[in-house]
């Protein structure tokens, strides 16, 4: 009887240290230990507005006590994001560990069960690539960046739209400079915004072709199929560390940002429409094993906060039920330009970095990949003053060279600004050189009522007092849209443009204008100049009669007038 006892007891023995060895063989993983979903939400912004100076940094998630960053900046100095609690290309046996009581360590063998990952997202970029006295370049970025991925295994850099369209360096080029930069960073995805759009489908499939990440946008259609255009994915699915990251991008409700000539054949699908597909994704993903869903939205917050938490009833432009279903785990945003990082009802994290290379944002996640849960232990916005004492990254003097024939171009000095110009003047000198070439090339056929129309002016806003480069007009009027003569029925005219209460409608207008003004004929024709961006806008009800040269855009007309002197 004490044979088959001792017996016994050893079979015990041997199938414990069995199941100790199997746990122990997975001790490569280290990871931190202070994991835990007791606690609150916290965490503060440390400004309240966009225009401020300081980082807007919220801590904590749903469940789990909250850090205001917790590491310094990639910049090898002290801990870098992500500390050293990860280690790549390990296989995760998620049966021989387990967390019930979830405090980030195995119930068995001790040993973290926590994988740690930074994502860093540009939102608006805008093409400002090189570093002028109008505009932020990337040269410091590009280092902050790759510091952060040499001391983090698990760095993941996305986009969330509008990465092209603004500077000269990328308009020239088409975004191809842009594009060339991510390859070099190593982004994973980019959603499409609606400024890719600025200069047609055609440039979005060059740069597609150039890219080594894929362009997302699952919700663009073709009208002639009904089917997903051919030139983007719906989702990427990443790995790091043996955890597997799923990113779906999807393009806002933005259409009518777009001018109506760029996208006659395409539509976005939105609304309820939208989240059907985000959910069905994020199914998709999941069978695939993906172990977190992050959401890359062209589409965002209409303002900047300093929040930490923002009502779900208030996200117009995004379905809580996302949240609240656990299809999407974090969502980075675009398109409105604000600055924040703040958590919905359901604890998913919300965040955009302003526009125009104001910043970038960063969020930490901490994955239990022997129970499944995760916490947000950052999430920020961090500004250009953050990282802009860094050296400057070799590789944008490289692309610049790449591409000097092209770019080169826009250092030419066309003329003086005797005093600073702020945008509504240039907005209202556009309109005025819209009617002058107009009446030059068609007044002798037409009576024109006006010129001008939407007209909008970009970062930086406003033309300082200088020599002026034709860089510096790209930026202000980075819009490649035709001037055109249109015919307009005397109702439209009165109500969309004498008398709009569109506050970025600016006209221009002679005599003929002036007596017109006050006496219109709402059933007679009559004719203005104004440019495709506002003829193709279907409530105008406009008429293209003729189209002025192709090529020529509103910077070059003031780039013609700069010339002549006509800012001296």
């Amino acid at each position: 009887m004490l044979s088959k006892r001792i017996i016994a007891l050893l079979l015990c023995v041997i199938i414990t240290l069995a199941a100790f060895s199997s746990c122990n063989s997975f001790d490569a993983i280290t990871g931190d230990s202070d994991y835990s979903q007791d606690g609150a939400q916290s965490g503060q912004a440390s400004d309240t507005g966009e225009n401020n100076n300081a980082d807007y940094t919220n801590g904590g998630s749903s469940g789990g006590d909250s850090t205001n960053g917790g590491n310094t900046d990639p910049d090898g100095s002290t801990e870098a994001p992500g500390g050293n609690d990860q280690t790549d290309n390990v296989e995760i046996d998620r049966d021989a560990h387990t967390d019930a009581d979830n405090d980030g360590k195995c119930d068995d063998c001790g040993i973290s069960v926590i994988i740690t990952f930074d994502f860093y997202a540009i939102n608006d970029l805008h093409g400002k690539f090189d570093d002028s006295e109008n505009q932020e370049g990337v040269d410091e970025l590009s280092t902050y960046l790759e510091n952060a991925t040499k001391t983090d295994d698990h760095t993941i850099f996305l986009s969330s739209g509008d990465m092209w369209q603004g500077s000269f360096e990328s308009n020239s080029t088409k975004g191809l400079i842009v594009t060339d930069w991510m390859n070099e960073l190593g982004f994973v995805s980019m959603t499409l915004g609606n400024h890719e759009y600025d200069w047609g489908e055609e440039y979005i499939k060059n740069n597609a072709e150039l890219a080594e990440f894929p362009i997302l946008a699952i919700n663009i259609y073709e009208r002639s199929t009904n089917k997903q255009v051919d030139y983007v994915q719906s989702s990427v699915l990443i790995e790091r560390g043996g955890m597997k990251i799923g990113i779906i991008g999807a393009i806002g409700d933005c259409y009518s940002s777009i001018s109506g000539d760029k996208v006659e054949d395409i539509y976005f699908k939105t609304g309820s429409a939208l989240t059907e597909l985000v959910k069905a994704e994020s199914e998709k993903l999941r069978a695939e094993g993906a172990d977190y869903i992050v959401y890359s939205l062209h589409g965002g917050y209409g303002s900047s906060t300093s929040s930490s938490v923002v009502s779900s009833s208030s996200l117009y432009y995004y379905d809580s039920s996302l949240s609240r279903d656990g299809y999407v785990d974090l969502v980075f945003e675009g398109h409105t330009h604000k600055n924040y990082a703040f958590s919905d009802d359901y604890g998913v994290y919300h965040l955009q970095g302003g526009g125009d290379n104001q910043g970038i944002t960063h969020v930490e996640v901490r994955l239990n990949y022997a129970n499944g849960e995760d916490r947000v232990s950052t999430a920020e916005f961090i500004r250009t003053s953050r990282y802009q004492s860094f050296d400057d990254h070799p590789i944008v003097d490289e692309l610049l060279l790449k591409y000097a024939d092209i770019v080169d171009a826009g250092k030419e000095t066309l003329g003086y600004n005797a005093r600073l110009r702020d945008s509504n003047e240039i907005k209202s000198l556009v309109a005025e050189l819209y009617y002058q070439v107009g009446i030059e090339r068609w007044g002798d056929e037409y009576d024109i009522a006006l010129g001008g129309g939407f007209i909008s002016v970009r970062s930086p806003y406003d033309l300082v007092s200088g020599e002026v480069q034709y860089s510096d007009l790209n930026s202000l009027l980075p819009f490649d849209n035709q001037l055109v003569l249109c015919s307009v029925k005397g109702r439209d005219l009165k109500n969309k443009f004498f008398e709009t209460t569109n506050s970025n409608y600016y006209i221009a207008y002679g005599d003929y204008g002036a007596a017109l003004r006050g006496n219109i004929d709402y059933n007679a024709t009559y004719y203005i100049i104004t440019d495709t961006y506002c003829s193709s806008y279907a409530y105008n009800n406009l008429t293209v009669v003729e189209y002025y040269d192709a090529g020529v855009y509103a910077r070059d007309l003031l780039a013609d007038y700069i010339k002549a002197g006509g800012l001296q």
